[in-house]
């Protein structure tokens, strides 16, 4: 028997505990032996919870015990968590997470950490939940040079922009529906503007490179902005918009963003739709590869930790190397990485406007919708973010153009 313990008792923690409940026997002889919880932290009491008798409120009787050899940490946050797994791991006790805040803010300290002491620091369900990849990156890729990691990262914002495409409503509806059905919280500011996706691709890119991408490099924008308008024209270009997280690596350097991004009907990311999450892979031997499923909830991301307690379990005493070093990956300044974009323009002169617009994008297209009758879509390529800006800045200065309503990228 391997006893374990839980810092958490939430959404997650309890998942765990009914996981290992409803496939012990499964899991003990995965693992070589049964795994046990001893011990679960929360600062709540739990009256009349099967696991009611093990509840502690206090994170000493878990460090102290030196019986307990895995600890699953689904607390959330930075602090206390940090602090916790720190202290477990130089003890040499093994920690597993979905902890994705702190992963991406300390990840490659608590891997040297379990390194120094025969632990091992794992993080499958960080990233995308239930989906495996994590592992893959760490295993099944190291044949392969990784050129592009493109995900759909966070179920909630993938859930309201696929109700704004398939019913017409507007953000703010399709935000109050997620919320009813449990997808986004009362503040969903991490998922809406984008953070959540940012810190899981900063995860993934840290592993791919072997270095910390910091997540506040990386340039992050959110759906929020996003109108039902803007979604008729991608579905008239015969694309689907979606929240995107993407590293790419180029011959002029290494680029990481999260923005909207319309994507062609024929690329697999296109149909993932509601609350589901998928991470396409594109290797230089493997190409193209994609992994899709349930990226969040309480059952899918508890799998992911108990799995982690597994491997944790089958190499108790001994550690498997990650590759994330704590030295730092100097991105690509943003005004120098490649971009195709969609800009509504507001016009006062149609015919003056779309000159303009030909003037100051050369080779640029253009789009309509039949009941906007002050506004056209202009299409253009091979721009850089920097050269995107300035001509935006230019074509906002011509008289015959009255705004820019929106900024919308997309990939060919």
């Amino acid at each position: 028997m391997i006893n374990t313990a839980i810092l958490g008792y939430g959404t997650v923690g309890s998942g765990i505990a009914e996981v290992l409940t409803m496939n012990g026997e499964l899991i003990a002889k995965r693992a070589g032996d049964r795994l046990e919880i001893k011990h679960i932290l929360d600062l709540r009491d739990f009256p009349g919870d099967p696991f009611e008798s093990i509840i502690t409120h206090d994170f000493e009787d878990i460090l102290n015990d030196d019986s307990i050899k895995i600890v699953a940490e689904v607390m959330g946050g930075v602090e206390p968590a940090y602090t916790f797994t720190k202290k477990l791991l130089q003890k040499g006790v093994s920690v597993v997470t979905s902890n994705k805040e702190l992963v991406a803010a300390h990840g490659p300290e608590l891997i040297a950490i379990a390194a120094s002491t025969n632990a091992n620091y794992n993080f499958e369900a960080s990233v995308g939940g239930g989906i495996p990849i994590i592992r893959p990156i760490n295993t099944s890729f190291t044949a392969d040079e990784i050129l592009e990691i493109s995900g759909i990262l966070n179920g909630t914002t993938n859930f309201i922009l696929t109700k704004m495409t398939a019913e017409g409503t507007s953000f703010d509806v399709a935000l109050k529906e997620a919320q009813d059905l449990g997808y986004a919280e009362r503040n969903p500011e991490a998922d809406i503007k984008g953070f959540d996706p940012c810190r899981k691709i900063a995860i993934l890119a840290s592993l791919v490179l072997g270095k910390t991408v910091d997540y506040n490099d990386i340039y992050t924008e959110g759906i929020d902005k996003i109108t039902p308008v803007d979604l008729e024209y991608v579905k008239k270009l015969n694309c689907a918009l979606k929240l995107v997280a993407s590293l790419k690596l180029l011959d002029e350097g290494v680029f990481v963003k999260v923005t909207p991004l319309m994507i062609p009907m024929a690329h697999p990311l296109s149909m993932v739709n509601d609350s589901y999450n998928a991470v396409f892979v594109k290797g230089n031997a493997v190409e193209n590869t994609m992994f899709y499923g349930r990226g969040a909830g309480k059952l899918p991301t508890a799998s992911a930790c108990v799995a982690d307690m597994v491997d944790s379990a089958r190499n108790l005493g001994k550690n498997v190397k990650i590759d994330w070093s704590s030295e730092k990956v100097q991105l690509m300044p943003l005004d120098n990485t490649p971009v195709n974009a969609l800009i509504r323009v507001k016009y006062n002169s149609e015919k003056d406007a779309r000159n303009a617009c030909s003037e100051v994008f050369s080779g640029c297209k253009f789009a309509t919708l039949n009941h906007c009758f002050d506004e056209f879509a202009v299409l253009v390529e091979n721009e850089t973010e920097g050269s995107l800006s300035e001509k935006c800045a230019a074509l906002k200065e011509k008289s015959a153009v009255s705004d820019i309503a929106n900024i919308i990228r997309f990939e060919n």
